[in-house]
């Protein structure tokens, strides 16, 4: 080798650059590159609490460290293979590296100021979010690992487990496209359920709740029946599964939104006297996919309340004349509001939001000569899944109209800045 002029040398190393790999190692380096997670969930209803158990299995230390907070106190007993560092606030967790596993528990009751609770198990059927359990976690890795993870349920004979994610298979495939480290998320209902199931407008809609419970599963299809379709006209990104998990006292007596599922409460009506549902508020929000930046929860919130609106009517849900009858109310609603720009917002605020956004509407469609309305800029603010802020929404209505919005002069928008 010694006497091999430089030039032949240079060019035998880059012909051999995978001499030192096998064939199929070198062809296979992205997949080596990731690592397995998979939770197991175990709830022990006698006690109101769930053993989660996640399972790392990694051929070169791609994961070397996750971290999380507890400082909430619900999670504890952690136990784990290699390093562990329980702290007064955070979980420190350094596995072999060829894997391993690290166990908790999580009680899960927890109430919700006063109006009850918005995660709860007991003997009979348990209803909480998948973040309720499995703490949301920072990781170090390997440049370029993922994890592939996936999810099983361990339950009590009788019951069975609905979730966002398909349940056809017993181990459950968890894929968030956006992120590196996928963990579970979304609404889960156990116990003895009744489920009922639909495909509507492409969207694949599981319906659960407790056997036994006053829950309204047929009603809720019908009534997606009639907006889901009108709501994939505005969004065109189609939610391929839509989990409603719903259920009576002691839960929360409200509608909560969370990735890809919904929680309704048994007793809220469909469509409530003033023509507003909040069923299909909160399919709205699942639809949009967007939270809002500090200071401007009113344009989440509004664009939710006066979409589930539109949608009812353009449907045929609602007449014309309810339509325009719950926008009046709204108005009228809207006078209680302090200012726009609050840190939550109110009834009275997103009445306030729902009728600034019918005015934007009307100023889109007249000055587009009807070439646009407000759903192009919903499909804009939903398409980039983003905190919004009102500077976001202005500069799209901007694109949109190809010049200012009126509506949206500070001046018309108390406490904005």
């Amino acid at each position: 080798m010694n006497c091999i002029s430089g030039s032949i040398l240079l060019i035998s190393l880059f012909g051999c650059a995978a001499c030192g790999a096998p064939a199929s190692e070198t062809a296979a380096g992205k997949v080596s590159a990731n690592y397995s997670v998979h939770y197991t969930i175990m709830p022990n209803p006698q006690d109101g609490s769930v053993a989660i158990e996640m399972a790392v299995q990694q051929t070169r230390g791609q994961l070397r460290e996750l971290s999380f907070d507890v400082s909430d106190a619900r999670t504890s007993d952690f136990k784990a293979d290699g390093s562990l560092l329980v702290g007064k606030d955070t979980v420190r967790w350094t596995p072999g590296k060829t894997g391993g596993s690290l166990h908790w528990r999580t009680r899960i009751n927890h109430q919700r100021g006063s109006a009850g609770h918005d995660a709860w198990l007991d003997r009979n059927w348990g209803v909480f979010r998948a973040e309720d359990i499995i703490p949301r976690a920072r990781t170090r890795t390997l440049k370029g690992a993922n994890s592939e993870t996936s999810l099983s349920f361990v339950l009590p004979d009788g019951w069975s487990a609905v979730s966002e994610y398909s349940t056809l298979k017993s181990r459950i495939d968890v894929q968030i496209p956006a992120r590196r480290f996928d963990q579970p998320r979304g609404w889960m209902a156990m116990g003895k359920l009744g489920i009922r199931r639909e495909t509507i407008a492409g969207t694949r809609i599981a319906v659960a709740a407790p056997e036994g419970q006053a829950v309204r599963r047929m009603d809720m299809l019908a009534l997606l029946n009639w907006t889901l379709p009108e709501l994939t006209s505005v969004l065109p990104d189609t939610i391929p599964r839509l989990t409603i998990v719903s259920a009576g006292d002691p839960m929360w007596r409200g509608g909560l939104s969370a990735p890809g599922s919904i929680f309704i409460h048994a007793d809220r009506p469909l469509i409530s006297e003033n023509a507003t549902s909040t069923l299909v508020h909160e399919v709205v929000h699942v639809a949009m996919g967007i939270s809002a930046a500090s200071g401007f929860d009113w344009i989440v919130e509004g664009l939710a309340e006066y979409y589930s609106l539109e949608l009812l009517q353009r449907g045929g849900a609602i007449t014309t004349r309810r339509y325009q009858r719950a926008l009046e109310k709204q108005t009228q609603w809207a006078n209680e509001a302090g200012e726009l720009c609050a840190a939550k917002s109110t009834g009275a605020v997103t009445a306030l939001a729902v009728t600034t956004f019918r005015k934007l509407d009307s100023e889109i469609q007249k000055k587009s000569g009807g070439k646009f309305s407000l759903d192009a800029v919903v499909a804009e603010l939903a398409a980039d899944r983003s905190h919004v802020t009102l500077r976001m929404l202005e500069n799209i209505v901007v694109e949109t109209l190809q010049g200012p919005s009126d509506t949206l002069q500070l001046d018309n928008l108390p406490g904005c800045q």
